[in-house]
């Protein structure tokens, strides 16, 4: 059997037309409203009776089955106004839309969603149609032989258009506007077929979130469309540059609206001049990452059921934060090399009093897996911000500019968004017990003194103390060797970036990962706890023989005990847990905008720039 060709869009639109359903109640022809086109209808297609006969409608009935919002004819909200036009039109002269004539009626199309792959020549079978939508489908190439002359709106947002040879060969000449964000578009390679030699007419054209990268030659190609007025670039890696608006701007006067933002006199006061300075458009975009505070990580020193002795460790803890940035940044400091995948699983760490190594064995599965799932993923740096003690609020004060070298890269990095993670570093010091050699020496030397001190005589007992406290000073501290610090993450999560990849400078969250669970230890009885015991059991016997004597008690001493009892819980109720936050904030840095900058701001990037 063989396999099935790809998806026409003729085939969308026949099925486009049966939903319509132009030739069923209350459209089109039938008994319904067969009387009113019979041979004794006027020309006009009113009848010359005023009286239906018996199971018709009129039209005024019919219209309103189409247009009450209740009714299970109508269509659903949202849906194309033509579509409704259309419907009234069958229900109101049904001749024009029978067969192929309603080919002819057909201004606008709109096939959504469809998985349409092919754009075929019976699209030109539509005489007349000026709009084509054909938004979320499967088109990798469209022929412009296929395209009715007539067209004036093309769009084609959300395909896998990644050639553009095609459309060029024969595109239709009065086209308004042209639409192809969101497709797979690649420069320099795709920069020449948009010019005034295949696009005249041209008002408006849409290249978002395609990988163009080349700005100042897209920008020579588009200087030859005289009659644009609207142009979105964002989303492409040419436009995380820091100049980008501001070259643009200068370089395309006749521009009205860039990135959906109106392009003011101020503005193009503010950069006039720097389409003259190429030199100045570096293939490069700087971001800065900053991290605030931590709140809400557990006291550590209520984790502890060590007990105090010369044995035990000093335990010291540390929390730092962990960021991902593009592989393609540009090393200042020497950071840190360790790559990891971006696409990552948020985690929540549960806090055991003896738990110990970081959990990213479990994490590390979750990434490989999402990894495997999602084809474009893309490898990146981690980035660890310096420990902090513990402290109710720890302050990370961390900010770094990281400048980006592949610009492709940080594009599909900000699409992606970065995991920020809360670690908790665990060292454990042990005390260095002394050379035994040592030790004998002192202890020999000990003995030898002792001997002379009581050939001499009896030592009194002011100078006996004197020597130990000469002693204890000069005793060396006590040496410390710590182990392999122990990493724990107490909370991951994914901050999306998206946003920076549109009009937007600045993405400022507060990260939550919610309350974390602590297991507390169990701690041996101190001796006062065992004292208060046994004073328990012995008071115990005496309360038995005084039960009686108690339950005799006024009504009014009961509630004053239970209003004792009641307290003490209200007063644990007022300790909430706070949940574990960090503050994160990503910024692009980008010139000044006359949109949100005073006159004469961008005058001063650029002699920063130079």
């Amino acid at each position: 059997m063989a396999a099935p060709g790809p998806r026409r869009l003729s085939a969308a639109f026949r099925e486009h037309l049966r939903c319509l359903g132009l030739r069923d109640f209350p459209c089109g022809l039938g008994s319904w409203n067969k009387s009113r086109f019979s041979a004794h209808t006027s020309p006009s297609g009113q009848e010359e009776d005023e009286d239906l006969p018996l199971g018709e409608e009129s039209p005024e009935a019919l219209l309103e089955l189409l247009r009450d919002p209740r009714s299970p004819w109508a269509l659903p909200p949202g849906c194309d106004p033509q579509n409704q036009q259309l419907r009234e039109v069958a229900v109101q002269a049904p001749q024009l839309v029978h067969g192929t004539r309603v080919l002819q009626v057909f201004r606008s199309l709109r096939i959504v969603g469809k998985d349409v792959e092919e754009v075929d020549k019976d699209l030109l079978q539509l005489q007349h149609l000026e709009e084509l939508i054909l938004c979320a489908n499967q088109i990798s190439r469209v022929t412009s032989a296929n395209l009715p002359r007539t067209l004036k709106v093309l769009e084609l947002c959300c395909n896998a258009v990644a050639d553009l040879q095609e459309l060029c060969a024969q595109p239709p000449p009065q086209l308004q506007h042209l639409g192809l964000g969101y497709n797979r578009l690649c420069g320099p390679s795709q920069d020449k077929y948009l010019t005034a030699d295949f696009w005249p007419n041209l008002i408006s054209l849409d290249l978002s979130f395609n990988n163009l990268t080349e700005l100042p030659r897209l920008v020579s190609q588009l200087s030859s469309l005289q009659k644009l007025r609207v142009l979105v670039l964002q989303g492409n890696p040419l436009a995380l540059v820091p100049a980008y608006r501001g070259f643009v701007v200068d370089s395309l006067p006749q521009l009205s609206v860039l990135d959906y933002i109106h392009v003011g006199p101020d503005e193009r006061h503010q950069v006039h001049g720097l389409a003259r300075q190429p030199d100045l458009i570096r293939s490069e975009a700087q971001v800065v990452v900053s991290i605030g505070k931590i709140k809400g990580v557990p006291d550590p020193s209520a984790l502890q059921g060590l007990e105090v002795g010369s044995e035990a460790p000093v335990i010291t803890y540390s929390y730092c934060v962990t960021y991902e940035f593009a592989e393609g940044e540009e090393m200042e400091d020497g950071g840190s090399t360790e790559v990891t995948k971006i696409h990552q699983s948020p985690v929540v760490a549960t806090l055991g009093a003896d738990s110990s190594a970081w959990d990213t064995g479990g994490t590390k599965g979750q990434q490989e897996s999402a990894a495997t799932e999602e084809p474009t993923a893309h490898a990146a740096h981690l980035f660890v911000t310096p420990g902090k003690p513990w402290a109710d609020t720890i302050d990370c004060s961390y900010r770094k500019e990281h400048t980006a070298k592949d610009l492709v890269g940080l594009k599909d990095y900000l699409a992606a968004g970065t995991i920020v993670s809360v670690v908790e570093e665990k060292v454990l010091s042990w005390p260095v017990d002394a050379d035994s050699e040592e030790t004998a020496v002192t202890n020999k030397k000990a003995g030898q003194g002792i001997k002379k001190d009581s050939a001499k005589g009896p030592v009194p007992r002011d100078k006996q103390k004197q020597k130990e406290q000469e002693k204890k000073k000069k005793k060396k501290p006590c040496e410390l060797c710590s182990d392999p610090p122990i990493q724990r993450t107490l909370g991951s999560g994914r901050v999306s970036l998206e946003a920076l990849l549109a009009a937007e400078d600045l993405v400022a969250t507060v990260c939550d990962f919610g309350i974390l669970i602590t297991k507390q230890p169990l701690q041996p009885l101190s001796l006062e706890e065992k004292v208060d015991k046994k004073k328990g059991k012995e008071k115990s016997k005496k309360t038995k023989a005084e039960s009686q004597a108690s339950r005799k008690t006024t009504v009014s001493a009961k509630g004053k005990r239970t209003n004792k009892d009641s307290a003490e819980p209200e007063e644990g109720r007022g300790l909430e847990a706070v949940p574990l936050t960090v503050e994160f904030q990503v910024q692009l840095l980008r010139w000044p905008s006359a949109a949100a900058q005073s006159p004469g701001s961008a005058a001063v990037a650029v002699g920063k720039a130079r």
